[in-house]
């Protein structure tokens, strides 16, 4: 599995949906949606500021996540930004490999 930040902003539309659902219909209709893929949703917490929802979830790849993100979207009632978390060990893996890069101008 592979973890992901979601950070979703309602439109004026899906705030009304908000509204009428409540945090908890939001909390139910996520979680039922990122396990219909095989996830599991860590976590869920609405925000002030420019994100409304930030989520934590488990998916099994990255392009489950890019279907999660796109069917939200498709709603037009949320904007997701979908960013994929490593673990320390993860990124210690990353940081062992060398690609041979230059850099612009060097």
């Amino acid at each position: 599995m592979a973890k992901f930040l979601i950070q979703t902003s309602y439109t004026p539309e899906g705030n009304k949906g908000l509204r009428k659902d409540k945090a908890s219909g939001r909390l139910a209709a996520a979680t039922q949606a990122v396990q219909s893929l095989g996830g599991k949703l860590e976590s869920m917490h609405f925000a002030l500021g420019a994100d409304d929802v930030v989520l934590i979830v488990d998916l099994p790849d990255v392009s489950t996540a890019a279907a999660f993100s796109s069917a939200v979207s498709a709603s037009g009632l949320v904007r997701p930004r979908t960013t994929a978390l490593l673990t320390v060990a993860e990124m210690d893996e990353a940081l062992s490999k060398s690609p041979d890069y230059r850099g612009p101008g060097q």
